[in-house]
């Protein structure tokens, strides 16, 4: 019993001596005592440092220095500027070139047996003027048969001047053009424009693309103004013929007609700077060590990059010698969209 009370006494003794040291000397209460479990750590350990920011008008921007620009390989490019002619839009489809091949060669046919009944005419047409063995009915039979053959290569001229126009009747190569035509080789097109937007002079020229693929663009040549009306849209059309393996006949097109007049300023946007994010199209611009997203209109396809037209007197950022990004335009895209706590799709 007596130990239990030395002991008890002992150990008061012992703490109210620490309390003592604790209370004199608080840099060992300090140096002692544990970190709580829950205790904070300090905000720069817990997080990245964000690089998107706010600028001066409040859009978003990335912001970085040149190092971080050399660590993620990034590399820029002046726009150019460039020209493109005034365009009216409208939609086409691929004809089927086999009626236009059976007329022709009926045409062929024709014309052959024109060439045999003629030269047969002028035959007996001779014999009969020097009393040569040919009677007048020989020679009424002869020319009867030619004039059947001449009204037969007429009638074919006449079916392809109505059905197919004056400037594919009239080709000298018409034989080879068709031949294209049926190899698929080359593809004959009906572009009609919307009722309203018929241009006040015939297009000097054209591309098309098939529908839901407007970067397969390809430019093709108008051959003049179709030889009969849409019966569904009521619509007047032109004929084209571009030089391409890849347009089967009854496939749809999308088709822009170039207009004469002045042309269009823009600038050519490379393909390399362009993004595709949430069904629009972006590239990133460059001012010093900032990158602003920028949405941008592309239009047609020029050389290795494209046409975005730039409205005269306006205020569009994208002007000629305007730096894009053309290496690394993803990784800030990215970047961007962790900034806002988003996700790339």
């Amino acid at each position: 019993m007596s130990r239990i009370i030395l002991g008890i006494v002992i150990g008061l003794a012992l703490g109210a001596a620490g309390t003592v040291i604790l209370v004199k000397y608080p840099e060992v209460a300090n140096f002692l005592r544990l970190p709580e479990a829950d205790e904070e750590a300090p905000p720069e350990a817990q997080s990245e440092e964000s690089f998107v920011q706010q600028d001066a008008k409040g859009q978003t921007v990335v912001k970085l220095d040149p190092n971080e620009q050399r660590l993620i390989g990034l590399k820029v490019a002046p726009l150019q500027a460039a020209q493109a002619p005034t365009e009216v839009r409208g939609f086409g489809r691929v004809l089927d070139p086999a009626p236009l091949a059976v007329l022709v060669a009926e045409g062929a046919t024709a014309q052959a047996a024109l060439r045999a009944s003629t030269k047969e005419y002028e035959r007996v047409k001779t014999l009969f003027e020097q009393n040569q063995n040919a009677s007048a009915k020989a020679f009424e039979t002869a020319e009867a048969a030619m004039n059947k053959d001449r009204v037969a290569v007429e009638s074919v001229q006449l079916r392809l001047l109505a059905g197919w126009g004056k400037e594919i009747a009239s080709r000298p190569d018409l034989q080879a053009f068709v031949a294209s035509l049926a190899a698929r080789q080359a593809a004959l097109i009906r572009v009609d424009l919307p009722l309203g937007d018929q241009p006040k002079a015939p297009p000097v020229g054209g591309r098309v693309a098939p529908v839901g693929t407007p970067g397969n663009a390809m430019e093709a040549q108008v051959l003049g103004p179709a030889p009969t009306t849409d019966p569904q849209t009521q619509t007047e059309g032109y004929l084209l013929f571009a030089k391409t393996t890849s347009l089967a006949p009854g496939a749809a097109l999308v088709a822009h007609l170039a207009s004469p007049g002045p042309a269009r300023s823009g600038v050519i946007v490379p393909r390399e700077a362009v993004l595709r994010h949430e069904g629009g199209t972006f590239v990133y611009l460059q001012r010093d060590a900032v990158f602003q997203r920028q949405a941008v209109t592309l239009e047609r396809p020029v050389g290795n990059g494209w046409f975005s037209p730039v409205e005269a007197n306006s205020h569009s950022p994208l002007q000629p010698q305007e730096k894009v990004v053309v290496v690394g335009a993803q990784q800030l895209l990215s970047e961007e969209l962790k900034g806002q706590g988003g996700e790339e799709e």
